[in-house]
């Protein structure tokens, strides 16, 4: 739904299990019209659309994008944003690494993504920009060597470079800005700011310019432009406070570079400082193994009292490999409700979230699209779970309520 002036709120769907369209569209019509009538009964109802690579085929069979495009009529609701980073299954089993798979050197990944970005131009509103949230290049752990991994930032580029030539085509036919947004997560191999800007000034703006400016018949400053209009950053709020990142200071280093942030997907991890105290220390590691779950990733990063920073690929190695004294803080990926502030002996990056919406609030510049992101619910521990659906609600009533 639209907030402030120009600003989109909405939650991504990717929350819902389901990997056909048929599932797809019967989770939306279950979710999203109680959603809408209890928040927006009477005004546009923004949706993050997240579809499979089996669902983003199927909609383009049998009329059934028409048919989604006369429901949303219906409903009036609408799509602006889409989440195209998890390619397949997503939910009730072992998710883990494979999120990131295919990876962008595969023609797989960039084969779905320019699907999805046809159906996002099909049925986005004229007078809005659209965007698709997609993975951070590749998962950093699968490649050992430099060589292995500058050969993967070229390759992955190579695709990233032919969406921009197939968005700047759509703009052409349609008038409508739709932008790819990476997404930075611990463990790919793009995990924080500094990785993000190297990868856009050595491997897109130093691969592309040239490549555009001759695949399109274009000037080199304009090749430049068309990236950077094209090629934006999801920034999961998540994300960027496990790397203990400082959010204004990542934000200004974007603005700098001249790299757009696409959206905030607006998620929470889990934190906790570590006393010295040996009873209270044990006591909030066996509420970080209460988490430890067998379907996603939940990388760690823990701080030492020196600021160093020690990642480990997984909450099992944290416990196992983390516990000593030397380190001072725990921060973990793992989506929990953002209305929460803490859980038990455990915090939430609900401070993150905040951080971030006030600056947007003196910034409405930064960005269009907010999308909460919680995808964890079936996996939560069962005293923090309710109705799916309240408990949607809930999320986007605290933003709404941080945005007045």
């Amino acid at each position: 739904m639209q907030i402030l002036s120009d600003l989109h709120l909405s939650y991504c769907t990717n929350i819902h299990s389901g990997e056909s369209w048929q599932e797809v569209f019967a989770n939306l019509k279950s979710h999203i019209l109680p959603i809408k009538q209890h928040l927006a009964p009477t005004l546009p109802f923004g949706i993050g659309l997240r579809l499979s690579d089996l669902a983003s085929k199927e909609i383009l069979s049998d009329n059934q994008l028409l048919i989604f495009k006369e429901w949303l009529q219906e409903h009036n609701c609408y799509v602006f944003t889409m989440n195209g980073f998890p390619f397949g299954n997503f939910h009730r089993q072992k998710v883990k690494d494979a999120v990131h798979f295919p990876d962008w050197t595969s023609t797989e990944r960039l084969a779905y993504t320019m699907r999805l970005f046809d159906i996002l131009a099909e049925i986005l509103p004229l007078g809005i920009e659209g965007g698709i949230s997609t993975s951070p290049i590749s998962y950093k752990l699968w490649w050992r060597s430099e060589q292995e991994k500058q050969k993967v930032m070229q390759k992955a580029t190579e695709h990233i470079l032919k969406v921009v030539a197939h968005l700047f085509r759509i703009r052409e036919k349609t008038g409508k800005t739709l932008h790819l947004d990476i997404e930075p997560e611990p463990d790919g191999m793009l995990e924080n700011t500094q990785e993000t800007v190297t990868y856009f000034k050595e491997y897109l703006l130093s691969q592309g310019v040239k490549y555009l400016s001759n695949d399109l018949k274009i000037s080199e400053k304009q090749a430049e432009q068309l990236i950077l209009t094209h090629i934006q950053v999801c920034y999961d709020i998540c994300h960027f406070a496990v790397e203990y990142e400082n959010h204004e200071e990542a934000l200004q280093t974007f603005e700098k570079e001249g790299i757009k942030i696409g959206k905030f997907q607006i998620s929470a991890a889990l934190k906790a400082d570590l006393p010295r105290e040996k009873s209270t220390r044990e006591a909030i590691f066996e509420e970080f193994e209460v988490f430890n779950e067998s379907v996603y990733l939940h990388q760690v990063i823990a701080k030492k009292s020196d600021n160093q920073l020690f990642n480990f690929n997984d909450l099992p190695l944290a416990l196992a490999k983390a516990k000593g004294e030397e380190f001072v803080e725990w921060r973990t990926h793992f989506h929990v409700p953002i209305f929460l502030e803490k859980y038990n002996l455990l915090q939430s990056t609900q401070s993150d979230i905040v951080n971030i919406l006030q600056i947007l609030k003196e910034k409405p510049q930064i960005t269009k699209h907010l999308e909460i992101e919680t995808y964890t619910w079936e996996v939560l521990p069962k005293d923090m779970r309710e109705s799916l659906t309240t408990s949607i609600q809930r999320e986007l009533e605290w933003v709404m309520k941080q945005m007045q």
